[in-house]
């Protein structure tokens, strides 16, 4: 369960990153903003792990023996991948006026990577089902509240929160190889 939580918290900083850009950049109306962001983030986030999941099942009778090094190899791509984001600039930033269409887009950008890290559910002893549920509700609660951090504190704290997930999800893809 430990661990579920801990991919939890780590994938929805992607979405929190974002979040906190966008409230930054949108401070008049960050009460509706963040129920927005929370809404598209936390399903996006959820749908996308059990996509990741349901066609890792297919293939793992095929790759079996070799699972926990294909998980480990995209854990360490999604963390590498959410470390150099971190140090570059954000995707929110092109967005002035945030319409559903954009929200759908910033959604399903932050969590594609999320639909990899499904695949890491096969190799762990907990419900695939609940495990997405608890990276969606993760995923909105802290969209929620990035939006308000963003409004009130600006963009200072976005890079930082998406550096430490992308350093938790490769230690998680360490753990996932050297205990398997």
């Amino acid at each position: 369960m430990l661990e579920v939580i801990i991919l939890a918290l780590a994938l929805s900083m992607d979405a929190f990153a974002v979040s906190i850009g966008l409230g930054s950049k949108h401070v008049i109306n960050a009460k509706s903003l963040s129920l927005s962001a929370a809404i598209y983030f936390g399903v996006f986030q959820g749908i996308m792990p059990l996509i990741g999941y349901l066609g890792s099942q297919g293939l793992f009778g095929l790759i079996g023996s070799f699972a926990h090094w294909i998980a480990f190899i995209l854990l360490l791509f999604i963390g590498a991948k959410m470390v150099f984001e971190a140090l570059s600039e954000g995707i929110e930033e092109d967005f002035a006026k945030i319409t559903p269409h954009v929200m759908l887009l910033l959604g399903l950008a932050t969590s594609i990577d999320a639909m990899a890290a499904g695949f890491s559910l096969t190799l762990m002893d907990f419900p695939p089902l609940l495990a997405c549920l608890i990276i969606g509700f993760a995923t909105f609660i802290f969209s929620f509240l990035g939006v308000h951090i963003g409004a009130k504190t600006g963009t200072w704290l976005e890079s930082k929160a998406e550096l430490l997930g992308g350093v938790v999800i490769i230690l998680i893809g360490f753990k996932i190889l050297l205990i398997g």
